[in-house]
């Protein structure tokens, strides 16, 4: 597994941790709210991806068409 992939997510988790307390701390807790379902929605992106690699990995190593 390739360990860059798990420290850009981690990053965007950090990242967005990180946003999202000094937006609720300040007050603006819809913002706070919806910097994390961004933060959730560009991993779950990165995770689809993956799982786009993965499947047609599968499917030349079984010569499946």
């Amino acid at each position: 597994m390739q360990l860059d992939v798990l420290f850009q997510i981690a990053g965007v988790g950090v990242l967005t941790t990180v946003i999202s307390s000094i937006l609720a701390a300040s007050g603006r807790n819809e913002l706070a709210s919806l910097t994390t379902v961004a933060g959730l929605a560009i991993v779950l992106l990165v995770v689809v991806n993956m799982l786009g690699n993965l499947f047609t990995s599968v499917r030349t190593i079984f010569q499946l068409y």
